[in-house]
């Protein structure tokens, strides 16, 4: 486009307006619109941001006892009108192994698959149980490929891994996290209130140690629950399986006359702690 200077009738072309250039938002200021891309401190945002999807669901806690592995999370009821056990957050992966999952459910059941499957395969090929490491890093390496494309996203959940060796009977426990690193634990917590109870399962392991048994450990799990659970949220159900002596060391839920008495015995040490402060 051109002008014409005033009184001189000359055309001279119009200078180009300037204009801002865009802006990103976000926290990432422009490094978090896909996992494929690095932040200039090295950090991968999409990563991180499934990290706080697991920390807004609910607690999920499982400790490694000495004759097996409990595991124990803490539902949020959605509304009234749900069905008692529905929604579940513990599943079977084999007669041995179970899982316990905080933040996604769908992206949980996901892994649950996935696990289920390499569990499947290597009974098919060598007609034994797979190893419990071997299957927690194998579904680490699953989780770890969808940090890896810009088609797909990061599981916004992280999984409790417990198993039962079939011959020697010894308890293991992994953490999967969404980013794909693996971890071996004693005890451990995942979710919204995973410090309070990594705490409180510190001092459990401090007192009781090598005498702690899945049946201890069921009152003490829900006391763990309920104390960190913030008021401020909705109530929630208490959901607790275990693979232990009990349940002829295979995956099952804890029967829930155990569970409602172990739920009150651990209301009432929490009102006497309470009293005692």
């Amino acid at each position: 486009a051109q002008v014409v200077e005033p009184g001189s009738g000359e055309r001279r072309p119009q200078r180009p307006v300037a204009t801002a250039a865009p802006t990103m938002a976000g926290t990432g200021a422009g490094y978090d619109l896909s996992v494929t891309t690095f932040s200039p401190d090295g950090r991968v945002f999409q990563v991180e941001y499934a990290g706080k999807a697991v920390e807004n669901s609910g607690t999920a806690v499982a400790i490694c006892c000495k004759d097996g592995v409990i595991f124990a999370v803490e539902k949020f009821l959605l509304s009234k009108m749900l069905v008692p056990g529905t929604n579940k957050r513990i599943f079977p992966v084999s007669r041995k192994s179970g899982m316990a999952a905080a933040g996604m459910s769908a992206d949980s059941r996901q892994l649950v698959t996935r696990a289920r499957s390499e569990a499947h395969q290597y009974m098919s090929s060598y007609g034994e149980e797979i190893p419990s490491g071997l299957l927690a890093e194998r579904l680490g390496l699953f989780v770890h490929a969808y940090t890896l494309y810009g088609s797909i996203r990061p599981f916004g959940c992280a999984v409790l891994l417990g198993c039962v060796d079939k011959d020697t009977k010894t308890p293991t426990l992994f953490c999967v996290e969404p980013q794909g690193m693996v971890y071996k634990y004693k005890g451990t917590a995942v979710g919204k209130g995973k410090q309070a109870a990594k705490t409180e399962i510190e001092k459990l392991f401090l007192n009781l140690g090598d005498d702690l048994t899945c049946e201890k450990a069921l009152v003490h799990v829900a006391k763990i629950l309920h104390k960190v659970h913030d008021e401020k949220d909705k109530e929630f159900e208490l959901e607790a399986s275990w693979i232990s002596p009990a349940s002829n060391y295979e995956f099952s839920a804890v029967p829930s006359e155990k569970l409602k008495a172990a739920e009150a015995e651990a209301k009432r040490m929490i009102e006497a702690e309470e009293q005692d402060d």
